[in-house]
């Protein structure tokens, strides 16, 4: 049965440099296409954690540099990623389109994701970018006032606050889109952050995480199913135990019964469930969420392999 969905691409979908990026590409590519040729309407939501620390690097050592180099704010590096990523990924799909001599066409959108500039998120940094480190290294961030904080057991990353979004500004150019039969990518990064100010919407000092930010996106324009993209097939609780146990399909109780008994990393898996759990408890039903590796989406779609959310 066609559906709407909603792809959420994991890091692993993407790669830590450019090169891995490239290569990335190529094999998201054909998973995308993979359902698109199935009859689904697809939109690509990607992150952009390692990238946009990366660009706010560059400038920022540019900047010692030749004084005249600008230091960038958030808003403008997740735009930078957002471009680079979505031109690596549109060439990628068009090709794999090609290859299967299908005529969708596809096309990445700057997408700005408003924030309430008072959430308690600005108070808090927590949403990782940029490589991982070791803790001398993080230990030289904090002395200079950088926040920083160990992630999921993987190493230390330097964290931006990270504000719920409250809409997406250019849905409706999505559905327009989706309704001419093209494949859109938007909100990449999770989104420019932006807030309303002086009857403008202005650039947020934020990263957005991304599975919000599509979790926002698939309530607004209808979707029927939101999958997000990860690196292991389904979602576990007693996660590296011997009584670790995989889950194919999780209500919303229960989601919140093992987010109380901290079942899942807050800098891997809780923010995955959770935006899963925003999607299913706002969308009417039989709507559901899907989290799973990228190669075994098609099968997810099929009630195959993943983990489902259901309301």
């Amino acid at each position: 049965m066609k559906k709407r969905i909603v792809i959420a691409l994991g890091g692993n979908a993407l790669g830590d440099n450019l090169e891995q990026q490239m290569a990335a590409a190529k094999i998201t590519a054909a998973a995308i296409v993979d359902m698109v040729e199935e009859g689904h309407e697809i939109v690509v939501v990607h992150g952009n954690g390692p990238q946009v620390g990366m660009i706010e690097t560059a400038f920022e050592t540019a900047a010692k540099v030749d004084k005249n180099f600008p230091v960038l704010p958030m808003s403008v590096c997740v735009a930078l990623s957002q471009g680079y990523i979505g031109y690596d990924l549109q060439n990628t799909i068009r090709l794999e389109l090609d290859k299967r001599k299908m005529k969708q066409q596809v096309a990445t959108i700057i997408t700005q994701v408003e924030v309430d500039p008072n959430d308690k998120a600005f108070e808090n940094p927590t949403k990782p970018i940029g490589n991982f480190m070791t803790q001398e290294e993080a230990n030289v961030l904090k002395s200079r006032g950088i926040s920083v904080m160990e992630d999921a057991g993987r190493g230390w990353r330097q964290v931006v606050a990270s504000p719920k979004p409250v809409n997406i500004i250019e849905s409706e150019i999505v559905k327009t889109m989706l309704a001419a039969g093209h494949i859109p990518i938007a909100a990449g990064g999770g989104g420019i952050p932006v807030a309303m100010r002086d009857g403008q919407y202005r650039g947020m000092g934020a990263v957005i995480d991304k599975d919000f930010s599509a979790a926002k996106l698939a309530g607004l324009i209808g979707a029927d199913m939101l999958i997000i993209l990860t690196a292991v097939e389904k979602v576990a609780i007693n996660f590296g135990k011997p009584d670790q146990k995989w889950l194919d399909k999780m209500t919303v109780a229960e989601a919140e019964k093992y987010i109380a008994e901290n079942q899942f990393a807050k800098g891997s898996m809780l923010p995955k469930v959770e935006a899963a759990m925003a999607f299913v408890t706002s969308a009417p039903e039989p709507a559901s969420a899907l989290i799973t590796l990228l190669t075994k989406a098609k099968d997810g779609i099929a009630g195959k392999t993943g983990t489902r959310i259901i309301k």
